[in-house]
């Protein structure tokens, strides 16, 4: 355990073998074989998005080969062609650069803003907890899924709404988990000694509080970008995200499901799997 000069001479508080709260999360996060798996998964997409644009150029415009429409899976396609002639590798691979970084997006925005909020209403309590609260409560009373659909389709269709409403449905998680990490940190020995030697309110919750409430915001965030590229791909699915000819997964999917029982299943399957 960290002495009060170490917690107090330091921006964060260490944890037991000297390491910061961050790291100490990340080790853990290093150790488990499902996460390690979850960052070779996530790594490989992100590496598809940044590398594709260099090696491949895309004009989802001037794609589209009627000639070519529906075939079945081939050397020259390997995932074979959709409705339009367009080859589904192409699109998949370029559509992961659309959900990829939508997601990411979306996780930055709601953890920046949600996070931001939790810590004012957990440090500031009373009348400021009670309003940001109660707002929390208004939109966890709405599944989220629901809630996005809803908010996009008063704003209207597109990749940029779908990026407002994903964020607004997320901010709750990391509003909570932010202002509970508060409301346990500030009475901890480590916090009352930094107030004890003179710091002000706003430097103890920034140099102190704060980094020792990382860890669970960022388990928070690594699932939330799951969520928010499924997400994404309902949104797409519905005719509410990216919309033609931008390829986007979901908005695969809309256009190639009912070809699925049709024998065109090639149309339908990988952009699913992916």
């Amino acid at each position: 355990m960290a002495t009060l000069e170490g917690a107090v001479g330091h921006p964060a508080a260490v944890t037991s073998g000297g390491r910061s709260p961050a790291s100490a999360a990340w080790l853990r996060l290093a150790a488990s074989p499902v996460a390690r798996a979850g960052l070779v998964i996530v790594g490989l997409f992100v590496l598809i998005a940044v590398v594709t644009p260099a090696v491949h150029h895309y004009d989802a415009r001037t794609d589209a080969d009627l000639g070519l429409r529906l075939k079945p899976p081939t050397a020259a396609h390997p995932l074979g062609t959709d409705t339009l002639g367009r080859d589904i590798l192409v699109r998949i691979v370029h559509a992961t650069r659309v959900s990829l970084g939508l997601a990411v997006t979306a996780v930055a925005v709601a953890a920046t803003l949600g996070s931001l909020l939790g810590f004012l209403a957990g440090y500031l309590r009373r009348q400021v907890d009670l309003v940001l609260m109660f707002c929390m409560d208004i939109l966890l009373a709405f599944p989220a899924t629901l809630l996005a659909i809803a908010i996009v389709a008063m704003i209207g269709p597109g990749l940029r709404n779908s990026l407002f409403a994903i964020s607004l449905v997320s901010v709750p998680a990391y509003a909570r988990l932010s202002r509970s990490a508060v409301l346990t940190l500030r009475e901890q020995e480590f916090v009352l000694a930094a107030r004890s030697l003179g710091g002000s309110g706003g430097r103890v919750l920034v140099s102190h509080i704060v980094p020792n409430s990382l860890p669970p915001l960022i388990v928070q965030a690594t699932l939330s970008v799951a969520f928010a590229i499924l997400e994404s791909a309902a949104l797409g699915f519905l005719g509410l995200g990216a919309q033609p000819p931008t390829p986007e997964w979901g908005a695969m999917l809309a256009d190639s499901y009912k070809y699925f029982t049709s024998g065109a299943w090639w149309a339908f399957f990988f952009p699913g799997a992916a």
